[in-house]
């Protein structure tokens, strides 16, 4: 079922289904505190280095994210994953409202002048390449986890990773760049 433009998942799961899901953590009826204390950084992390270093939609992502799981908890089978596309997708629209209103790119808060090429090197990947990069090499999470995150396919995201690596090297030079 869609609402509000989000997939939630309503059928109900027989009770030999009911367990372990996602990090060993319950399948069905979440606890979400415990789901914050173990991801809730390491999203926030993600989710910073995607938006270029700016910490306010980093901010009102992961809320936004941990508020709607805790609302959708009963039919959310996997929320590490669901969290993570969650979060994305609200940076996402929220960059779209940008782009019809005020089109200004803030400048990243404390980052080190070296990293500000990298930055907007990032901003023009594809979403799903720049997901894909900064789970990858901000999150450290492994092709695996960032398709269950993503809700997408293990080709998909090492395709993603190397449009994404191939696209940073012709925009920041010819710099090397780890391939996995």
């Amino acid at each position: 079922m869609v609402v509000d433009g989000w997939r939630h998942d309503t059928e109900k799961r027989p009770e030999s289904m009911v367990g372990e899901g996602a990090g060993g953590l319950p399948a069905l009826g979440h606890d979400v505190e415990a789901i914050y204390r173990a991801h809730g950084e390491r999203l926030w992390r993600a989710l910073y280095g995607w938006t270029g270093g700016n910490r306010e939609p980093a901010d009102d992502a992961v809320a936004e994210a941990f508020a709607r799981l805790i609302e959708h908890r009963e039919s959310v089978r996997e929320p590490v994953g669901w969290l993570y596309r969650t979060a994305f997708r609200v940076v996402l629209a929220e960059r779209r409202r940008d782009r019809r209103g005020a089109p200004t790119t803030p400048v990243a808060e404390g980052v080190p002048a070296n990293l500000l090429g990298v930055i907007d090197a990032l901003r023009q990947l594809s979403p799903g390449q720049g997901t894909a990069v900064v789970l990858r090499y901000e999150a450290d999470l492994e092709v695996k986890d960032i398709a269950a995150a993503m809700g997408t396919s293990a080709p998909v995201v090492r395709v993603h990773l190397f449009r994404a690596r191939r696209r940073l090297r012709e925009l920041l030079g010819s710099e090397a760049m780890d391939d996995d």
